[in-house]
């Protein structure tokens, strides 16, 4: 058995899917031990592996296996072996259960709060581990980040993604000796077995049409198809992109947000009384009776605020958009709540660092966490049942299906 001294993030996401490993941390557990078990036998032998140097004093032998118990599974390790004397790591030996702790703390550390190396050098001697390069640790995080790569341009081959959700949020970074606001765009999505998948991240300037786009056009690129419907809230030049990159696909725009958007039209005062007004429109049992509740919804506006009962007639077709769907899952479709607790979830590790050194290190972060919550998803229930999907994507456009001429009648004798 040898250890890979570089990871190829083809033939690493490859191995995944085809052992259906879906535990990440495992995973990245078991590179982080190896990385810092070679960099402690390049240590030994004076000089990094695999290069020429008048320093060395030792050379590497092979390897041999040794199963790890942690309490993110058994992990079998690939430990160096030297051509004199031999070698097995302290921290492994002894303090086992300190050394795990230290060891997941470094790898979770690296990855989810996108450290600087410094840092990290530090982490690594609560092992004991002394005396490494900065090189060697930078190449650490290379690997962890070859990781996070391979999760953001993996094929998106478990399609056809029927529904999907699309949001932003802001980060503060420091660029240029300023700190700047940067959005993260974020893609989630239903496949074909039901269950929840992000789908991208990426991180862009400004959170305008030409970001939408080329998100957008990055993720068709992978494979992404087969969209019935996209639910998000109205981001500037987000229906165009969906528009170009997406034909045939529905857009539903957020009724959570769309009703903050409203109520600014209507004095504080009336406020409660419209909101409750406008969501008698989403309680009604089919989609006739949706459309119908929006009509008598505008008239009863009209009267009094003539500004509200534009605004809702403006935004018919994007707010009932739902009602073309299976009526289970109404509650599923029509906001954006889904992709906005996933967003607290980022916020909430995302805060510990407060501003990102650099756009890698967000990258780095929230790319962690969003393959984490796809591993969890995987092992979790489905989302939407599979009858309800196969219902959803045979629905009948109107105006799509043409008219059948009669049969001809056969005169007979």
């Amino acid at each position: 058995m040898a250890a890979n001294n570089s990871v190829d993030p083809a033939t690493w996401l490859a191995e995944q899917i085809e052992h259906g490993n879906p535990d990440l941390l495992r995973s990245m557990v078991k590179t982080m031990a190896e990385t810092l078990m070679s960099a402690e036998a390049d240590s030994l032998c004076g000089a990094e592996y695999g290069t020429r140097s008048d320093e060395r004093t030792n050379r590497r032998n092979g390897y041999r296996s040794r199963d790890w118990d942690t309490r993110a599974g058994t992990v079998e390790l690939a430990i160096p072996k030297l051509r004199s004397g031999s070698y097995f790591p302290d921290w492994l030996l002894e303090r086992r259960r300190r050394a795990e702790q230290a060891l997941i703390s470094v790898v979770a550390t690296s990855y989810l709060l996108g450290v600087s190396t410094r840092r990290v050098d530090k982490l690594v001697e609560q092992l004991g581990i002394k005396h490494i390069s900065k090189s060697q640790v930078s190449e650490m995080a290379k690997v962890l980040d070859t990781q996070v790569e391979a999760f953001r341009t993996r094929a998106l081959d478990t399609g056809p993604y029927a529904f999907v959700w699309l949001d932003a949020l802001t980060q503060k970074v420091r660029e240029g000796g300023r700190i700047i606001n940067v959005h993260v765009l974020v893609a989630t999505a239903v496949n074909a077995n039901g269950n929840r998948e992000i789908l991208g991240v990426e991180v862009t300037s400004a959170e305008d049409g030409a970001g939408w786009l080329a998100f957008l056009r990055g993720l068709v690129t992978r494979g992404l198809s087969g969209v019935q419907l996209v639910i998000s809230d109205a981001h500037t030049g987000l229906v165009g992109a969906i528009g170009a990159t997406l034909p045939g696909a529905c857009w539903q725009r957020c009724r959570t947000h769309y009703l903050r958007n409203l109520l600014t039209t209507v004095p504080k005062s009336a406020q409660p009384w419209v909101a409750t007004l406008v969501r008698t429109i989403f309680d009604q049992p089919t989609a006739e009776q949706v459309r119908t509740q929006h009509a008598w919804v505008i008239e009863a506006l009209e009267a009094k605020y003539p500004a509200a009962c534009e605004h809702l007639d403006a935004a018919r077709e994007e707010l009932l958009a739902f009602a073309a769907f299976p009526r289970e899952i109404w509650k599923q479709i029509w906001s954006n709540n889904p992709q906005e607790r996933l967003n607290k979830e980022i916020r909430r590790r995302t805060d510990v660092v407060g501003i990102f050194p650099d756009r890698g290190s967000i990258v780095r972060l929230v790319g962690a966490v969003l393959a984490e919550q796809t591993d969890e998803w995987t092992e979790a229930r489905r989302y939407m049942g599979l009858d309800v999907l196969a219902k959803a994507r045979m629905r009948v456009i109107a105006g799509d299906t043409p008219q059948q001429k009669p049969i001809p009648q056969t005169l007979t004798a």
